[in-house]
C-alpha cells in the first residue's frame, strides 16, 4: 500500500534522481524529458490518498449505481500502482465483480450504460490481473464480457449496413447511436480482453473512426466528411451527426480536442500506419491546436477527460517532443504535469469549474488525472524520433 510520503523519504529520492540540465549535457548522457520525478511522486500520492479516503464502504465511489466512475478509480488506483490486495481496491474488484450480469456484461442492472461500463470494469480487470491471487480471478468475466460487447456493436446485428454513418461504432443506450467516446473505450476493453486488429469487430471500428473525422477520403465519404475538413475528430457522424463543438457555417462539425486524440488512437490501435494520411491529418490538427490549458474546441468542458485522452495518446504514438505549427517543441509531460500540480486541490484532488460530464465529482476528475500522471513520467528523450512522428 503505498502511504503519504514523509520529507526523509523525499531527501532520500532526491538524492537518487539527477536530470542533467538543458544545453549542459555530458559526453554519454541523454537530455530528460518530463517532470522532476521528486515532485511528481508528490502529486500523485496525494491524489492517491484522496481517492483511497473518498471510497464508500461497499466499494464504489460517488453512488452505488456509477459503476462507470467506481471502475475507472478502480483502474487509476491499480495502475498507479496500488496492487489488487489493497483493501481499498480489493473492495472495489469484490463490487464490480457483484455487477456481473447473466448476459456477461458487467454494469448496474438500472443503466443505460451498460458499454460503457462493461469496458471500463474490463479494463479494471485486466490490469488487476497482474497483482491478484489467483492472476486469472478475472478471466471468465472478461471473456464473457468481451462476447457481451461484440453483440452491442451496431453492425449487421443491428440491422446496418456498412455504408450506414454509424457502422462499427458503440454507445450509449439511450441515445440510441453510438458515438466516438464510447467507441473508444469499446475498442480497448476488447484489445485488453486480447482481441486483434485483425479481429472483425476491430476492423468495423476503425470503419466508424474513420467517419468521426474531418478528413475526405475513400474511408469517409458521409456528408460532413468535407465541410470543414481540418483532420480533426467529431462526436459522432450517426443519426444525422453531433459534435459537442457544435456546426460551423456551412453545417460541418466542428473538430475538438478530447475527440481528435481518441480518434488518432484508436486508429493507431486499429493498425493503422502513422504515415497514413488520416493520422497525419490528426497530428497536424493536434500541432495547430497544442495547448494543456484547456480542451481545444471546448474550453473547461470535458477538461479531465481531455487530459487523460491527450497523455495516453501521445504516450501511445512514443512523442518525446512535440513540435507545434509555429515550429515551438513542447516537452509535453512537463507542461501537462504542471498544469495538473497548479490545479490540484489542498485535499489532492481535482475538480472542473465546469461540471459537464459529471466532472465537478471530484472522484471522477481525480481518476482521470491519476491515469493521466501514468504517462506524465520522466523518460530520456530518444536521438532518433520513431518512424513516421518527428520528435
Amino acid at each position: 500500500m503505498i502511504k503519504l510520503l514523509n520529507g526523509s523519504l523525499l531527501a532520500f529520492l532526491a538524492a537518487f534522481v539527477v536530470l542533467p540540465a538543458p544545453g549542459n549535457l555530458q559526453a554519454g548522457e541523454s537530455k530528460r524529458i518530463g517532470p522532476d520525478p521528486v515532485q511528481w511522486l508528490k502529486v500523485r500520492t496525494r491524489a492517491i490518498n484522496f481517492l483511497k479516503s473518498a471510497q464508500d464502504d461497499d466499494g464504489s465511489w460517488t453512488s452505488p449505481q456509477a459503476t462507470g466512475l467506481t471502475a475507472l478509480a478502480t483502474t487509476a488506483l491499480l495502475e498507479s500502482g496500488i496492487p489488487a490486495s489493497d483493501p481499498v481496491v480489493s473492495r472495489s474488484l469484490k463490487y464490480l465483480e457483484s455487477l456481473v450480469q447473466k448476459d456477461g456484461g458487467i454494469y448496474h442492472p438500472r443503466t443505460l450504460h451498460r458499454n460503457y461500463e462493461t469496458s471500463i470494469a474490463m479494463l479494471a480487470f485486466h490490469v488487476a490481473a497482474r497483482t491478484a491471487r489467483p492472476p486469472n480471478r478475472f478471466a471468465k468475466h472478461v471473456k464473457a464480457a468481451r462476447d457481451f460487447l461484440k453483440h452491442l456493436q451496431w453492425d449487421k446485428g443491428e440491422g446496418l449496413e456498412t455504408t450506414d454513418p454509424g457502422f462499427g461504432g458503440a454507445g450509449y443506450g439511450k441515445h440510441q447511436r453510438p458515438d466516438l467516446s464510447n467507441t473508444q473505450f469499446f475498442q480497448e476493453a476488447l484489445r485488453s480482453a486480447g482481441v486483434k486488429k485483425d479481429d472483425p469487430a476491430m476492423k468495423n471500428v476503425l470503419i466508424f473512426v474513420s467517419r468521426c473525422q474531418n478528413l475526405e477520403s475513400e474511408n469517409n465519404t458521409t456528408p460532413f466528411a468535407g465541410k470543414i475538413g481540418d483532420g480533426g475528430f467529431y462526436y459522432t457522424p450517426a443519426a444525422g451527426g453531433t459534435s459537442q463543438a457544435g456546426l460551423a457555417a456551412n453545417g460541418g462539425l466542428r473538430s475538438y480536442g478530447s475527440m481528435t486524440y481518441a480518434g488518432l488512437k484508436s486508429m493507431i490501435y486499429a493498425g493503422v500506419d502513422r504515415k497514413d494520411p488520416r493520422v497525419q491529418a490528426a497530428l497536424t490538427w493536434i500541432r495547430r491546436n497544442y495547448t494543456t490549458r484547456l480542451n481545444p474546441g471546448l474550453g473547461q468542458q470535458g477538461l479531465y477527460y481531455y487530459y487523460h485522452t491527450f497523455a495516453k495518446s501521445l504516450s501511445v504514438l512514443d512523442v518525446g517532443l512535440l513540435e507545434d505549427s509555429a515550429g515551438v517543441k513542447h516537452d509535453w509531460r512537463s507542461e501537462l504535469f504542471d498544469q495538473l500540480r497548479k490545479l490540484q486541490k489542498p485535499n489532492g484532488s481535482w475538480v472542473n469549474r465546469a461540471p459537464r460530464w459529471y466532472e465537478g465529482d471530484p472522484n471522477l476528475s481525480t481518476a482521470y488525472v491519476l491515469l493521466a500522471l501514468r504517462y506524465c513520467r520522466s523518460r530520456p528523450l530518444k536521438t532518433k524520433p520513431s518512424k513516421g512522428k518527428p520528435e
